[in-house]
């Protein structure tokens, strides 16, 4: 892990599944990466590593993007919210409606499923299945997502996030100022 001052690093402080977190890295370095190795949050998956398929989908802001296109130094003073943060509460449609079977998308399909859950306004506009349309999945064939997903939006609405801003952060993560 690169130390602070290091020639080529730079220190990125940013809002981590509620909490603040100081890295120190190259800004190049890919924010999957950082989640994975450096901050001990396994459950962002990499599958593609091109941003075709949505498995290292995490919430930017409040935005779903993919991990794996996001280099580090743009989320200084931002907010990551990664599959950690969600309350395995409201995953039960998901898990009812057959929408898991391999887990390699599931983090990433979760965490667009609760953007679209958050956001049912734009249900107006676009289908489940548009929205849902940057994950891929090679085991479900689709529709027990898309039915999953539909079936969380009809239930409470509402947010998929853990009671204050929950998630952990792991080893290494802690801000130290």
């Amino acid at each position: 892990m690169p130390n602070p001052g290091e020639p080529g690093t730079i220190e990125v402080r940013f809002v981590l599944n509620g909490r603040d977190v100081t890295v120190v890295a190259d800004p190049a370095e890919r924010l999957l990466d950082v989640l994975r190795y450096r901050l001990a949050l396994p459950g962002t998956k990499e599958g593609c590593g091109e941003g075709e398929c949505g498995a290292c989908t995490v919430h930017l802001d409040g935005l779903p993007v993919n991990a794996c296109l996001v280099p580090i130094h743009q989320v200084r003073g931002r907010t990551v919210k990664t599959v950690e943060s969600i309350d395995p509460a409201s995953l039960g449609p998901l898990l009812e409606g057959g929408a898991t079977q391999c887990g390699a998308c599931t983090p990433g399909v979760v965490m667009t499923a609760c953007w679209v859950r958050e956001h049912p306004e734009l249900l107006d506009r676009f289908d489940t299945r548009e929205l849902m349309a940057g994950n891929l999945c090679r085991c479900t064939g689709y529709d027990g997502i898309i039915e999953s997903v539909e079936a969380a939006c009809r239930r409470d609405g509402g947010s998929c996030a853990r009671g204050g801003g929950g998630g952990r952060v792991g080893r290494g993560g802690e801000d130290a100022s």
